[in-house]
């Protein structure tokens, strides 16, 4: 038979268990990462025997690559093509934080590989990287999404940093063109015919188109979109004129894919001038732009 007492030391116990349960720490086992900072991997790592990613033609596929897409709130865009892509801007590198995990087209990202994460290219894809600090250039291959912070361009996997030569600073002023390769395995870099034999790492980009004066047709421009067709790269044209006095145009530019019309603002005498419009075309919800160079 329970008694009165034996009934209240039961209770206690029971009360003194649960107080024991909530006081013991929690573990947080939601998160995608058990990392809260990224860093570089432990002990040293040699990049240098490392060889650049090769590109291939890989069929279309549909992971990673839903357009528009939303991260913190923000809406991205992934261009209907890679083809004729080269843009200048920041460059940061990722590397144990997320190490092992999935990169946005479900394969498993490696730190020590030579890979990327890009906003906008369609993944998986490759794309040249150069250093503009040491004009070290790398190739990569573009499987992830990213980064989202501040006005970065790309994220490089650590070993690509490190190849590069700016993982202890951390970011670079870099410049990215895109390969493209088509079924019968053919190359275009940025557009333009390519071919990696000889070391694509360190091919060099195509030169600027020189006018008889002996003054370069090159400048900086913010691209707002490329279209297939002229019709929505024109309404989009029409949006841009309402936000800003520069002018804005459609180059039609023609690349082994196929024509495209490039909606371009500019053209710009610095680049802090090309991030200045850039950021007002931001705001206004043009939220896909790049800063790049074209010919003028």
């Amino acid at each position: 038979m329970v008694t009165v007492l034996n009934k209240c030391l039961i209770m206690l116990a029971v009360v003194a268990a649960l107080a024991g349960c909530a006081s013991a720490p929690e573990v947080d086992h939601s998160s995608r990462y058990t990392l809260k900072q990224d860093r570089a991997p432990d002990g040293h790592f040699d990049a240098s025997g490392l060889t650049d990613a090769v590109p291939r033609y890989e069929a279309p596929r549909r992971a990673g690559n839903k357009s528009p897409y939303q991260v913190w709130g923000k809406s991205y865009r992934v261009v209907d093509s890679n083809d004729g892509y080269v843009a200048r801007g920041t460059a940061s590198w990722y590397g144990q934080k997320f190490h092992g995990h999935k990169t946005s087209n479900g394969e498993v990202f490696d730190m020590y590989t030579m890979s990327a994460a890009h906003k906008s290219l369609r993944i998986p894809s490759y794309a040249r990287v150069t250093n503009l600090d040491n004009g070290r250039s790398v190739v990569v291959r573009v499987n992830d999404r990213g980064p989202f912070h501040g006005d970065r361009l790309i994220d490089l996997s650590y070993a690509a940093a490190k190849k590069l030569g700016y993982q202890s600073r951390g970011t670079a002023r870099v410049e990215v063109a895109a390969i493209t390769v088509a079924p019968d395995g053919s190359m275009f870099l940025a557009g333009e015919r390519f071919d990696p034999k000889g070391g694509a790492a360190v091919t060099p980009a195509p030169e600027p188109v020189v006018n008889k004066a002996g003054t370069s047709r090159q400048a900086l421009f913010v691209q707002l979109g490329a279209f297939s067709s002229r019709d929505p790269a024109e309404a989009m044209q029409v949006r841009a004129k309402g936000v800003l006095q520069s002018p804005v145009r459609v180059r039609e530019v023609t690349t082994g894919s196929g024509r495209f019309h490039r909606v371009q603002v500019g053209p710009f005498s610095s680049e802090n001038d090309a991030r200045y419009a850039q950021n007002l075309l931001e705001s206004s919800g043009f939220g896909n732009s790049i800063v790049l160079t074209d010919s003028h």
